[in-house]
């Protein structure tokens, strides 16, 4: 499985991104796709995941009602709507899938995702 992430850029606060991540190299019904972020000097932290079957969605809840994760199927690429930016958005975002988690809360966990794409810059100038 590869995963390409794109879409990142230098965006005012309260401006809009539309990040993706286009899939490859595999069948992903039952997978788990998620968006993680990375900020300079801190841990790598959830932001969203969606069941590619279903389109069951998951969000953390500082960036809930701003942030939007859909997936196309036939494009096989998952998208995370980013509204009102903030300073803080600013890190690298990265896609992740996993095709089985032990639990629902590895939903959230960076650790249970087997594959990542590269990341993409998001840089919000106040």
């Amino acid at each position: 499985v590869q995963l390409q992430a794109s879409g990142g850029g230098l965006v005012q606060a309260g401006g809009s991104l539309r990040l993706s991540c286009a899939a490859s190299g595999g069948t992903f019904s039952g997978y788990r796709m998620g968006w993680f972020r990375q900020a300079p000097g801190k841990e790598r932290e959830f932001v969203a995941a969606i069941m590619w079957s279903s389109g069951i969605a998951y969000y953390e809840d500082s960036v809930k009602g701003r942030f939007t994760i859909t997936r196309d199927r036939a494009k096989n690429t998952v998208y995370l709507q980013i509204d009102s930016l903030k300073p803080e958005d600013t890190a690298v975002y990265y896609c992740a899938a996993v095709d089985h988690i032990r639990s629902y809360s590895d939903t959230y966990v960076a650790t249970a995702y087997h594959h990542w794409g590269q990341g993409t810059q998001v840089t919000v100038s106040s």
